[in-house]
Parts: C-alpha cells; sequence; structure tokens
C-alpha cells in the first residue's frame, strides 16, 4: 500500500497511566486507562476511563470505549494494564473484526511474566490464559536508526502490521497512536 493510504488509516492507540504500589491495601485502586484515535498523525478523538489496578476490567472497558468509533486497526502498549489488568487481543479482534496489534520496546518475557502470575494471583490461571493465546513475537525495526519494537498482531498479516506499524512511527520508533496514548495517559494521570 502506498504510504498516502496509510496515511488515512483510523488507528487507536492504547495506554494506561500509572499508579503507587504504597497505596494498594487502601480499597480498591484505579488507574487510567486512554484510548486515542488518530486519523493518519492527526488526533481525530480521545477517551479516557478508569481500571482496575491488578483487577480483570481492562478488556470490557476498552470494548466500551471503542463501541464509539469507526476505526481500521488497535495498537495496545502491551497487553498488561494497570499492573496485571490484561487486555485479551482475541475476544477485540472478534468483537470488531478489525486487527489489533500489539506493541512493545522491550522484548517480553513470558516466563518472568508466568512466574509473577504464579506467586501474586490466585487466579493466575485465568490470567496466564490471555498469554497462550498470543501469537509469535516479532522484531520489527520501525525507524532505521532505531532500536526495534516487538509485536504480535491478530487479524492481520505480519507485513501489513510491519507497514503500517512504519508508517505511523513518525517521531521515534513507538507508533504514533500508543506514543500519544502515552503521553495523554501520563499527562492526565499527573492532574489526577
Amino acid at each position: 500500500m502506498s504510504l498516502d493510504v496509510w496515511r488515512e488509516f483510523r488507528v487507536v492507540g492504547v495506554e494506561d497511566g500509572g499508579f503507587s504500589r504504597k497505596l494498594q491495601g487502601c480499597g480498591v485502586q484505579k488507574a487510567l486507562f486512554v484510548c486515542v484515535l488518530l486519523r493518519g498523525k492527526w488526533i481525530s478523538d480521545f477517551q479516557a476511563d478508569t481500571i482496575t489496578v491488578d483487577g480483570l476490567d481492562a478488556t470490557e472497558r476498552l470494548i466500551f470505549m471503542l463501541r464509539r468509533w469507526s476505526f481500521d486497526a488497535v495498537m495496545l502498549a502491551g497487553v498488561s494494564f494497570a499492573g496485571f489488568n490484561l487486555v485479551d487481543p482475541p475476544i477485540v479482534f472478534e468483537k470488531f473484526n478489525k486487527p489489533v496489534i500489539i506493541i512493545s520496546r522491550t522484548k517480553p518475557n513470558n516466563i518472568s511474566i508466568k512466574n509473577a502470575l504464579r506467586r501474586h494471583f490466585g487466579d493466575w490461571r485465568v490470567r496466564w490464559s490471555v498469554f497462550e493465546k498470543l501469537g509469535s513475537i516479532h522484531e520489527i525495526v520501525s525507524i532505521p536508526t532505531e532500536p526495534p519494537v516487538y509485536i504480535e498482531v491478530f487479524g492481520a498479516e505480519l507485513d501489513w502490521a510491519s507497514e503500517l506499524i512504519r508508517a505511523t512511527s513518525v517521531c521515534c520508533r513507538v507508533p504514533e497512536p500508543v506514543r500519544v496514548a502515552r503521553l495523554l495517559a501520563r499527562g492526565l494521570t499527573r492532574v489526577l
């Protein structure tokens, strides 16, 4: 596809805001959960909600927010938000029939993740089942002078996802939808 076609794509970026582990045990803790809709490199809209730290409501909240928009693809900044509150990419793909791309700045270490889940969660098998559904991890160089990003893809071919990532990586190796969602989530978290 030509670069002009990619510039018209409507891509949702998803990221969470920070939270303090020091406050755990002081009631139910929430973290900001942000979706930003970009058309090319322009922000069309954004939404913010909260999810429970280490809860199981991230997939449900994401689906609720995505229902308001027409979009071509979703880019998640990983699958773990607000600690180990997991978005289940196959469920999001099945609901909207749009590609879901998981972007990681560092190569995921699923052995460490499984060990952490076993240590800290009685329902670790439920949470681990999300990771078992994930596909192969692929290394993509989005900008030639930058380190790679690592991706997993649902609902699209790897070549297609790689082209989209390269077309939307403007300022750095992280695609704009995820980068902008991160900036919004972090910025809004500081003012709350």
